[in-house]
């Protein structure tokens, strides 16, 4: 079964807001607005993540190695990895996990 969620929006701290799409058992795709300045903290988790940049100029960081991305790039998330961001200009990215991430619901 697939459920489109009506889940509000999550103010997650340090200029970020994330708000659930959509899930099912194996996959979610949530939302993530970033202010100015606002930062994903390094941090890791099982699922494989993949990440498309809606808008905005981010540095991201996988694993130790760092690199920048802007609106219409996307790029994948290994299970595991240490990874977290930072927000240049402001923007939003749309992530999907495999399988669904439940510390979100």
């Amino acid at each position: 079964m697939t459920y489109v969620s009506n889940f509000p929006s999550v103010d997650v701290g340090n200029g970020v807001i994330r708000q659930v799409l959509s899930h099912n058992d194996a996959l979610m795709v949530v939302s993530f607005d970033f202010e100015i300045g606002g930062e994903g903290s390094l941090h890791n988790h099982p699922h494989v993540q993949s990440t498309y940049v809606e808008s905005g100029y981010f540095t991201f960081t996988i694993d130790g190695e760092s690199f920048d991305v802007k609106a219409g790039d996307s790029f994948v998330i290994p299970s595991n990895a240490v990874h977290g961001c930072k927000c240049h200009s402001a923007g939003k990215l749309i992530d999907t996990f495999t399988p669904r991430r439940d510390d979100f619901l």
